[in-house]
């Protein structure tokens, strides 16, 4: 168990780039930077805010991590329709989809409340992708 603790706190302390950013460009663009989590809505901020740093972090981390999950829910489903067809592990399948879905959102909660907090945080796993300079 206290491996299994290690790990989550890991994941949990990723890299905080707050002090590289104006505390006014924060203020200013917090709600760009909530909306760079929410799927499609990331380009808000790529168009709207060019000018906000803040904003720019908040829309590269968002768009990975759109495309992260778009990936992963594109290879799910073909998964689950190549193997729907066998008897029994079509809903085996099914529960585990039901399970795994949600998992996959907890990094834009996480981004959510990073930029609502003001803070640029990486967040685990993908923060260290850059799409947008």
């Amino acid at each position: 168990m206290a491996d299994f603790n290690e790990k989550i706190n890991e994941l949990k302390n990723t890299k905080d780039h707050t002090g590289e950013f104006d505390s006014a460009d924060i203020q200013n663009n917090k709600v760009m930077g909530i909306l760079a989590y929410l799927g499609i809505l990331v380009l808000v901020p790529i168009f709207a805010a060019k000018n906000s740093k803040f904003a720019r972090f908040n829309a590269n981390q968002g768009l990975v991590l759109l495309i992260v999950q778009a990936i992963i829910v594109t290879i799910l489903s073909i998964v689950a329709t190549i193997l729907g067809f066998i008897p029994y592990v079509g809903k085996v399948l099914a529960a585990v989809l039901w399970l795994v879905e949600p998992v996959i959102f907890i990094p834009s909660v996480l981004g959510i409340v990073n930029a609502a907090r003001g803070k640029a945080k990486e967040l685990p796993i993908i923060g260290g992708f850059k799409i947008l300079k």
